[in-house]
């Protein structure tokens, strides 16, 4: 009599486990942890002492004074500008990239296929290639310098309609959609009713793409934006960087020491790692979705 085969899925070794969860943790908890002890430190403790050791609350106090009083609470200023312009960009995106990914996968209109091609090149064309014919455009329209020369560029998002046309491709039934235009369901309402209900964890992965994506874009409104009150806190951080008088000597009266400089970039992180702790559930599902079939 025959045993039965018993299905085990194959594991990683526990060394090689151990040596890649080392190789992480080097690489990546590592780094962050020694800026959070940074931001303890004096600049003179950051230099000369030990790296992942803590400084006192006295000197992350100080920091916190010195960070907040660098051009009368600048940093918040800064911090206030990204949600702006993250926030209202992200509204446009989802607006514009649901429709348009479930336009592509659901229905057949001439041009679609030139659509989803030119789509698949803007993807994959690095941002920097697209920062000066986005100033062309936006100076031509003379709105370089406001809010929107560079919400509109941030809405611009070929990313999430290519992530949108594959989740609704392979996701969401077209027999479903086409039972309801049979119950007299219109393609709006086919799209708002069915679609759009099935389509929540595809929304949160494009919104958290989206909100990262614009949250840490330097380049562009370094550009687009002359006036320091305008900047984001990615350009902000450029700011304070070029301060540093160990990084740059001819740093004036405005000089910023490093441990404020490792606090300024926690401030900077938080928002966006808040985002995903509470999207994250969303977020996997998002990700699965369409990888397996029971």
């Amino acid at each position: 009599m025959s045993r039965p085969r018993r299905t085990t899925r194959q594991r990683m070794p526990s060394p090689v486990r151990a040596l890649v969860l080392t190789a992480f943790l080097l690489f990546f908890a590592v780094p962050v942890l020694w800026l959070v002890l940074a931001a303890t430190k004096t600049d003179d403790q950051l230099v000369r002492g030990n790296p992942l050791s803590f400084g006192s609350w006295s000197a992350l106090r100080h920091n916190w004074d010195a960070l907040t009083a660098y051009q009368s609470d600048a940093i918040f200023l800064w911090l206030r500008n990204s949600a702006v312009y993250s926030s209202l960009a992200l509204v446009i995106t989802l607006a514009v990239t649901i429709p348009a990914g479930y336009a592509l996968a659901m229905t057949e209109f001439r041009g679609r296929r030139p659509l989803l091609v030119a789509t698949l090149v803007v993807m994959l064309m690095p941002n920097a290639t697209l920062v000066v014919p986005l100033f062309l455009e936006i100076n031509a329209v003379h709105l370089v310098g406001s809010t929107w020369s560079v919400v509109l560029p941030y809405s611009f998002y070929p990313f999430g309609v290519y992530l949108t046309y594959i989740y609704f491709s392979t996701a969401v039934p077209k027999e479903l959609l086409a039972a309801a235009r049979i119950d007299g369901c219109s393609e709006f309402g086919a799209f708002r009713r069915i679609a759009l209900p099935l389509a929540a964890p595809v929304i949160a992965l494009v919104g958290f793409f989206s909100f990262v994506a614009n949250w840490t874009n330097y380049f562009l409104p370094y550009v687009l934006l002359p006036e320091s009150d305008q900047f984001p806190v990615q350009v902000g951080l450029g700011t304070l960087l070029s301060n540093v008088p160990q990084f740059n000597p001819t740093a004036g009266t405005l000089a910023v020491e490093r441990p404020e400089l490792a606090l300024a970039t926690l401030l900077a992180i938080i928002p966006v790692l808040v985002v995903f702790l509470f999207s994250q559930r969303f977020l996997v599902a998002g990700m699965l979705a369409g990888a397996t079939k029971g």
